[in-house]
């Protein structure tokens, strides 16, 4: 039958030179933030405090400043001074205004640019958008510069100056004082996260050493509180920090400092017992998460040196294998930091470091550091030597228990899990594979799910503590070699991201105390093992609901405490802590920890229903809270500090029982519902 001739008229949309819009100042900034601080969540709000305080860093690493100051106030604002050189406050011969004005209301425009005679040798902030960046994102911001006697100050708003800048006052201080007020409309979340900036500047505060950081919290609505960090030993310190409360292999730690051509060069290192590698690069002060040149040229020197020292000692016998990169990682804990006067960032967000000639710089300058501290130090070299040596046989052996285990096309999808319950798409970027806990919860969750794009892997009982045990143990246990198998990625340095079978892999745990267990077990294991994962946005926490809250024929689902509460209000009851205990309204039931709760107002009996676990749940219910994609609520798991989780793992699932125990001890007040 022929197709029917549509009677449709093509529109041609008009397309011209006035089409094209043009953003000026700091328009192009409002409309795409994401591009210049990463994000508008509280990763981006944090990121305004950062771009302004480098500022002030920048000046120290230059030798003009010796303390900078971060105080949070009312109102959302927070405050940045540094008793640097000052921002420049003369008329600028290009733009016709202050230097101040300039600095704060033009992107690219700053003393990084042009050479030493611009103002700085080092400088984290190599675009010079960072302070104008700032402007345009705050609903309010007032720039107050010390400078040659005087006080000068310029107020804005969204980026814009309400008056020229002027004169107040005379000083005999130097430095410039920001405040800011963070623009709502711009972020989701504009209360400033006190645990996250204290995390930031403790670190900042090991890369300069010899320098002040002060932080202080002045909010009304917070309890006060201050900081000092200084620290003389530098990354030193922070090495010794890094490895607090853990065993460690030997007492000497190692470090070099040397400039080369425009560039520093400060490396530290010291081993511990455990099996994880934890080394973190900085360029400028700043940490670069995906690596970079430096990285490179730090772990070419390092397998290097150690296997040339470990020959001509006659540690490594002539039959032997050569150590290998994994090897001599296995239980470091390393520090890199270089200062280079045009540092080459991958973005705005600087995650990588891209200067060639920092390879060659570090490559030599460790190199020869390093083996010159070997041969002076005979008994720290023999423990190095022996801990990679010990690593290189457990490597041998876990390759062994590898290819037993990961047979050629098991990772292809041929020989999947018995107990996989599979989905039947093949397109990776619309599969999700969710790991639960128990059979029972893997029934439900196999019949409430959509066998399109779903699959199920149940795990029985609580994985391996992987936090203590080397790949070819891990491998031996069932459910961690299922879960290599079902998601296809290998693991380790074989993980092969692209062979992920499943772009959202989902940990759907009880809301109990085992289930929490559960979650921190296979969170310990894919940020040992999969990091990668969750670096590029895998990975993530499924959060079932507490409560179901049931009045006659009306049903609501509450996700926490807070919720289940102001439904029981919503339905016409009574908050629980508000009622009166001599005449209770609710009931406990026998059995599946129900509650009966009298309405007043209607007369109808609210009922509501405390799930522990998943399994207590029909398929079509699990379906509806949890696993529709319209409807269900999930955390997607992220790294802000590499360090800070590295360390909260290692406090968490580690040997060392007093740390953890501090720990219990400190917050278990925060524990709102805890099931004994």
């Amino acid at each position: 039958m022929p197709q029917k001739k549509s009677t449709k008229k093509t529109v041609k949309s008009y397309y011209g030179a006035d089409s094209i819009t043009v953003l000026e100042g700091l328009d192009p900034v409002r409309k795409r933030p994401g591009m210049y601080i990463g994000s508008t969540s509280s990763a981006g709000l944090h990121h305004l405090i950062w771009e302004v305080a480098d500022n002030g860093l920048d000046e120290a690493m230059g030798g003009y400043a010796d303390t900078i100051t971060i105080a949070l106030l009312d109102g959302g604002m927070a405050r940045i001074t540094d008793n640097g050189r000052g921002i420049p406050v003369g008329i600028h011969k290009v733009t016709g205004v202050s230097a101040l004005e300039t600095v704060m209301t033009k992107l690219h425009a700053g003393g990084k640019f042009g050479g030493e005679s611009s103002g700085y040798k080092v400088s984290g902030g190599l675009h010079g958008v960072g302070v104008s960046v700032v402007n345009a994102l705050s609903e309010y911001m007032k720039a107050e510069i010390h400078i040659e006697g005087k006080i000068w100050v310029q107020e804005y708003k969204i980026g814009k100056p309400q008056k020229k800048i002027k004169a107040v006052g005379t000083t005999k201080k130097t430095g410039t004082i920001i405040t800011f007020k963070p623009d709502p409309n711009i972020f989701s979340e504009t209360e400033f996260n006190w645990g996250k900036i204290l995390d930031h500047y403790r670190q900042q505060a090991y890369l300069n050493k010899g320098i002040t950081i002060k932080i202080s919290d002045e909010r009304s609505n917070h309890r006060k509180k201050k900081f000092v960090f200084y620290f003389e030993g530098g990354i030193q310190s922070y090495i010794k920090s890094l490895n607090c409360n853990k065993n460690i292999k030997h007492e000497t730690c190692f470090y070099v400092e040397k400039e080369v051509e425009d560039s520093k060069i400060e490396i530290a290192l010291q081993y511990n017992d455990e099996f994880n590698e934890n080394v973190l690069p900085f360029a400028n002060n700043i940490y670069n998460q995906e690596g970079g040149t430096h990285l490179v040229g730090f772990r070419t020197a390092l397998t290097r040196t150690l296997n040339s020292y470990a020959r001509n000692q006659k540690l490594l016998k002539e039959k032997d294998e050569n150590l290998t990169g994994e090897d001599v990682r296995e239980g470091l804990v390393a520090i890199i930091s270089v200062k280079l006067k045009d540092p080459q960032f991958e973005g705005q967000t600087k995650g990588k470091l891209g200067n060639a000639e920092i390879k060659t710089y570090v490559e030599q300058i460790f190199g020869e550091a390093f083996t010159i501290f070997l041969e002076e130090h005979p008994k720290e070299a023999e423990a190095i030597i022996g801990k990679c040596i010990l690593s290189s046989h457990a490597r041998i052996a876990a390759r062994t228990a590898r290819a037993s285990i990961l047979r050629k096309g098991a990772l292809d999808g041929i020989t999947l899990p018995g107990k996989l319950s599979d989905c039947s798409s093949r397109k990776p970027e619309e599969c999700e594979l969710y790991i639960v806990e128990g059979d029972s919860a893997g029934g439900s969750a196999k019949q409430g799910r959509d066998r399109h794009f779903q699959a199920i892997l149940p795990l029985r009982g609580k994985i391996l503590n992987v936090e203590r045990a080397r790949l070819d143990k891990m491998l031996a246990n069932n459910e961690i070699k299922n879960l290599v198998i079902a998601m296809g990625t290998n693991i380790d340095d074989q993980l092969d991201i692209s062979k992920l079978r499943y772009h959202r892999v989902i940990i759907m745990t009880d809301a109990d105390v085992d289930g929490a267990h559960i979650r921190t077990l296979l969170l310990t294991l894919f940020f040992r093992h999969f990091r990668q994962l969750i670096t590029d946005g895998h990975l993530y926490v499924a959060q079932p609901p507490l409560y179901q809250i049931k009045q006659g024929t009306k049903t609501e689902w509450a996700f926490s405490e807070e919720e289940k509460t102001k439904i029981i209000e919503k339905f016409g009851g009574m908050p629980e802590d508000t009622k009166d205990e001599e005449n209770p309204k609710e009931e406990k039931n026998a059995g599946g920890g129900k509650k009966v709760e009298d309405n007043k107002k209607s007369n109808k009996k609210i009922h509501i229903q405390r799930y522990k676990g998943l399994g207590e749940m029909n398929p079509d219910q699990l379906w509806e809270t949890t696993m529709n994609p319209k409807t269900r609520i999930m955390s997607r798991v992220t790294i802000d500090d590499a360090a800070l989780a590295d360390e909260i793992f290692d406090m968490l699932m580690g040997g060392d029982v007093a740390p953890r125990k501090k720990f219990i001890q400190t917050h278990a007040r925060k524990v709102a519902n805890l099931d004994v």
